[in-house]
């Protein structure tokens, strides 16, 4: 229950306004509404999470503004609101995925990737990688796996343009 709608009902009954009390109940709700948003991601209704997401931060915005606790609890929850909205097309339903025995977890994949990083990484090693190249190869990487690195190159270097690339290029412009 939100601490506006509590405080109002104290005064009707002619109590005292809730003071560090009253914020943790609305503490433990937010805590039941966070459960909500958990429960709605892991089952593919992002629609429903961004409601509750929103519902938290409304109640966020009716507690006291000067507590830096929950300033700071805003601003996670609006950046985890952002975060979930702009990448909700790519959100499993991972109820569906573990019910029919598909994977839901790519952990053996980063393991194996924090392996070789890290190997390449330590100063023992005959040859081995710095930030920036570890960084520049993540780049080509992610290029060669997203098809856009003969784009890429194309855009860089436009004489590896074949005759079909030009054409098409004329037809556009």
């Amino acid at each position: 229950m939100a601490k506006g709608l509590v405080n109002e009902q104290n005064m009707m009954s002619g109590q005292e306004p809730l003071t560090e009390a009253g914020e943790e109940l609305d503490t433990v709700d937010i805590g039941k509404q966070l459960e909500r948003v958990k429960w709605f991601l892991w089952h593919g209704n992002v629609g429903r999470a961004l409601d509750t997401i929103e519902d938290i931060e409304d109640e966020l915005d009716l507690l006291p503004q000067d507590g830096e606790s929950r300033k700071k609890l805003l601003k996670a929850v609006r950046e985890f609101h952002g975060y979930i909205e702009a990448n909700q097309n790519f959100i499993p339903n991972y109820g569906d995925r573990y019910r029919h025995g598909e994977k839901i977890s790519t952990a053996f994949a980063e393991s194996a990737v924090n392996q070789v990083v890290s190997k390449r990484m330590v100063k023992k090693q005959q040859m081995r990688w710095t930030e920036s190249g570890a960084h520049n190869l993540l780049q080509i990487r992610t290029k060669v796996l997203n098809n856009q690195l003969r784009e890429t190159f194309v855009r860089w270097y436009p004489g590896m343009q074949n005759e079909q690339e030009t054409e098409i290029q004329k037809k556009v412009a």
